[in-house]
């Protein structure tokens, strides 16, 4: 069964977004990798000599550039999707992953300057969770994704030095943190509790999050 990355058409730093999949195809193997280019994301893999396995969208956003390397992908399965649409092209992509078996989809050029669209793009956390997926999305300062219960977080392997919570979609009840700078204990996490849960740091070699009920979003984060 594969995983899944999708490259979305947000805001993309380049070195980063290179390494982030270079690390990606030498840990898992490039045959054991789905490459899904959402839309103008497509120009990512233009841009860059790459080619993806899948492109995905209307594809109404292309540069002239765009849409003749999108007629030269003889060998790249190419879905069209009509512009008047529900989903967005990401969540499209999202879907078809979910739809062909995958279990870890990380996605590249979600964040950006679109607050609507990072918004939405929020949601295909909990739309993935409820398919018992796991989503990411990921850019060169943070790793956002839902924290189930019982998770466990390797300090030499983290993403960055902070990691965040946050309540969505109600309380998250119960809420312990073990390992951490800042611990919990039974703490009942809610939509107010807006500062409560920044910025904190895995202080043991493995740090712990469990909870009773809820659903948690958690962002590991740097500033560099």
């Amino acid at each position: 069964m594969k995983d899944t990355i999708i490259v979305s058409g947000g805001d993309i730093q380049r070195d980063f977004a290179l390494d982030f999949l270079r690390n990606r195809i030498e840990r898992t193997g490039r045959e054991k990798l789905c490459l899904i280019a959402a839309d103008r994301g497509l120009e990512f893999f233009m841009e860059n000599h790459l080619l993806p396995d899948v492109a995905v969208g209307d594809f109404d956003s292309l540069s002239p550039q765009g849409e003749e390397f999108l007629k030269d992908l003889s060998t790249v399965e190419v879905i069209r999707l009509k512009p008047e649409k529900d989903d967005s092209d990401t969540q499209c992509a999202v879907n078809l992953a979910i739809r062909r078996g995958t279990k870890r989809i990380e996605i590249l050029g979600a964040t950006g300057r679109r607050v609507d669209h990072l918004i939405a793009n929020l949601g295909l956390l909990i739309l993935a969770g409820q398919k018992r997926v796991s989503l990411a999305l990921v850019d060169q300062y943070n790793y956002m994704t839902l924290a189930e219960n019982g998770k466990v977080l390797e300090k030499s392997s983290q993403f960055g030095k902070y990691v965040s919570f946050f309540a969505i979609g109600g309380a998250v009840k119960g809420l312990c943190l073990e390992g951490f700078k800042y611990l919990l204990d039974g703490y009942d996490l809610s939509l107010l509790d807006c500062g409560l849960t920044v910025s904190n740091e895995i202080q043991e070699e493995q740090a712990r999050v469990t909870y009773e009920s809820g659903t948690l979003l958690m962002i590991q984060s740097r500033d560099r």
